[in-house]
């Protein structure tokens, strides 16, 4: 408030003429005068209030209406109507725009309002005519510019927290690519997004590369040279960016699991007594002439049988009524051409079993082998009925085991040179691992799979060749899975899959609905077979189309899927990957929107010509991730997003993605585009 009233006070005070009775004579008014003086300042205050009110709804509203139409003309037009609203009228209202206000790149509009107030009481003191009260408002446009959220995402504060060189692309249309710290591109890199944002770090470009963006924000400088070019809109303002997955409970609970796995129930031998040596031939002797038919042929009726050694020559045909029950104590060996059905009995073993070239038919009923070598050779058959096999199980050499539903137990599996099992609904389990090559197959049913670790800490080893189909069922495998050549791995749905150790995938792998725990890497270096396909041996086909999504002509793949990792995603050769994240969590299964996590600290690298197609986020908070070599990486339809501690491009690699979010649960883009007075 502006007053001139300090040039009469000085004057009364330097008048010392006069006596006793001139001052009382002037004390009179003196004192009126003061207390006009009072009373007119009080009216002055009173009306700065008045102004301030209106200043304030001034500034706020000729804000509001500057970014509705931003022209100057509307400032000052909107202040004034809303001041003489606001009861001020008569008032000098004036409006103006202030750049760089209250720090660089911030806009804001100040109001002023000046109202004249008439000296009335204080005249009597020599004040005369007016004096101006005057109020003021700041309201800022934007407190802070707004930014799409980012779907690639460098956490690194370092000045190479993403870094682009040799022909590159990260095409991200409708969201942002940021780093907390610097953004370096060169020999051609280009970043085509809605946003580009060096959070705290410098912008440095190069060798013809170039950023196309809405808006570049950047917290330290830019730099080019090279005919390499940067967005026109640009803002040099620090911006806050954070891992959207950092306080996920759901995160925290699903790695808490990692190297979890089910406990390989242990299978005992059965118990047999002995009894008398069994010798099917040409010549019998003992009590199996007494089961003779014909030349070469028998048949046993239905009993309980104790047999120290079962043998069958060459040739032999024998066969068992339905409803025995045999313990044999030193083992089966079954000469070449034989044909032995055991039809619908109960048959336990110790000492080893040789099916003989031409194979063995075993009906519904138990099968137990205990010690001693096995091995199924021709073409095998075992109905319904529970199969408990304590050593490791042989097959090879276009070899055929075929088993119907029940519990399946085996020390471990071996199969080579064609070997196939198939086996019906029901439990599997492999104590020693299982080992797949050659052109075999397994196939199992509907059931729970326990797998323990074999040779060289492997779970499941598959080469050449080799096959290994599973349906739904919980699934866990004490070490690592390993395939290569042109084999193929399809698991089934199951909440959680747990493999304690790592995943290196060198055929083809299809990866049923569900969370995959994964106690170490998950690598895949394909380039050879792809899905779908359709098993000779059980006729089912595999990795054709899920829930209207078709995965044809990829080599790992699988929808609905999260997997949680110890070690890291790598992805070489001629990798073809497409693997999609839950569109809903589930409690202990897949996480929403969540493709795969890692707390590693070990590189990641996408190498060698590899394509894949990523919905959901990869989350690599600690890792360092290399793109390179041609490798693509993109969302397809889908929407795919990256958090990596740095991310690096060359060679020719590529990755988009048209997400316009990260996860909208996980996602944080704190900044403020209300107006408000600030001053």
């Amino acid at each position: 408030m502006r007053i001139a009233w300090s040039g009469t006070l000085r004057r009364l005070a330097a008048n010392e003429s006069g006596g006793v009775t001139v001052l009382a004579a002037l004390s009179l008014p003196v004192a009126i005068g003061a207390a006009g003086l009072v009373f007119d300042l009080n009216r002055g205050l009173e009306q700065r209030m008045h102004n301030q009110r209106a200043a304030d709804m001034a500034a706020l509203g000729a804000a509001i209406a500057y970014r509705a139409s931003p022209q100057p003309a509307t400032l000052t037009a909107t202040a004034h109507d809303i001041v003489n609203v606001n009861g001020v009228a008569g008032a000098a209202t004036t409006a103006e725009l202030l750049e760089n206000f209250p720090s660089g790149a911030d806009r804001a509009v100040r109001v002023t309002v000046e109202k004249k107030v008439p000296w009335v009481l204080a005249r009597v003191l020599g004040f005369s005519g007016e004096y101006t009260v005057a109020s003021q408002a700041v309201a800022s446009l934007v407190t802070r510019t707004q930014f799409l959220p980012p779907c690639f995402l460098a956490l690194s504060n370092e000045t190479d927290a993403l870094t682009l060189s040799g022909g590159t692309l990260l095409d991200a249309p409708d969201c942002s690519v940021a780093a907390v710290g610097s953004l370096q591109a060169s020999g051609s890199g280009r970043i085509r997004a809605g946003n580009i944002i060096a959070g705290q770090g410098d912008v440095t470009l190069s060798g013809g590369s170039s950023f196309v963006a809405d808006l570049l924000r950047y917290a330290g400088r830019t730099k080019t040279s090279g005919g390499a070019s940067l967005p026109a809109n640009r803002l040099n303002s620090p911006t806050s960016l954070v891992d959207p997955w950092a306080n996920s409970t759901e995160l925290d609970e699903a790695r808490a699991l990692l190297g979890r796995h089910a406990a390989v129930p242990v299978i005992p031998a059965p118990v047999t007594r002995g009894g008398e040596d069994w010798d099917f031939g040409w010549s019998p002797d003992g009590q199996v002439a007494a089961f003779r038919t014909g030349s070469g042929t028998y048949l046993v009726p239905r009993g309980v049988y104790h047999i120290d050694e079962f043998e069958v020559g060459g040739g032999v045909k024998v066969q068992f009524e339905a409803g025995s029950r045999l313990y044999i104590r030193d083992g089966v060996s079954i000469g070449g051409g034989a044909t032995v059905n055991f039809s619908d009995s109960d048959l336990y073993v110790n000492g080893g079993f040789d099916s003989g070239t031409s194979g063995v038919t075993i009906g519904k009923g138990d099968l137990w082998i205990g010690s001693g070598s096995v091995r199924f050779k021709g073409m095998n058959y075992k109905g319904d009925g529970n199969v408990m096999i304590v050593p490791q199980i042989n097959l090879g050499g276009g070899q055929t085991l075929l088993m119907g539903k029940g519990q399946h137990w085996f020390g471990g599996f071996n199969l080579s040179g064609g070997g196939s099992v198939a086996m019906g609904d029901g439990s599997f389990v492999a104590a020693s691992g299982v080992r797949i090559s050659g052109g075999s197959e397994l196939s199992v049913g509907y059931g729970d799979v326990t797998i323990g670790s074999g040779s060289g800490s492997a779970a499941i080893s598959l080469s050449g060749s080799a096959k290994f189909f599973m349906k739904d069922g919980s699934f866990s495998a004490d070490g690592n899975i390993e395939t290569s050549g042109g084999s193929r791995i399809a698991f089934g749905a199951t909440a959680n899959h747990y493999v304690n150790g790592s995943m290196r995938i060198g055929g083809s792998a299809f990866f049923g609905a569900g969370r995959y725990t994964i106690n170490g890497d998950l690598t895949n270096g394909t380039g050879g077979t792809t899905w779908p396909y359709t098993s000779n041996l059980s006729g089912l086909s595999y990795g054709d189309t899920v829930n209207g999504e078709s995965f044809a002509g990829y080599d790992l793949a699988g929808a609905d899927v999260t997997f949680i990792l110890e070690g890291t995603l790598n992805l070489s050769g001629g990798a073809k990957v497409k693997l999609l994240a839950p569109a809903l969590s589930r409690p202990g299964s897949g996480i929403r929107e969540l493709l795969i996590d890692s707390l590693t600290r070990s590189s990641t690298a996408w190498s060698g010509g590899s394509n894949s197609i990523f919905s959901g986020a990869i989350h690599l908070p600690r890792s360092d991730l290399s793109v390179s070599g041609g490798n693509s990486t993109a969302g397809g339809k889908h929407c795919f997003t990256l958090v990596a501690s740095k991310i690096k491009a060359s060679g020719g690699a590529a990755a988009g993605t048209l997400c316009s979010f990260i996860e909208e649960n996980h996602a944080s883009n704190s900044d403020d585009a209300s107006v408000r007075l600030i001053g």
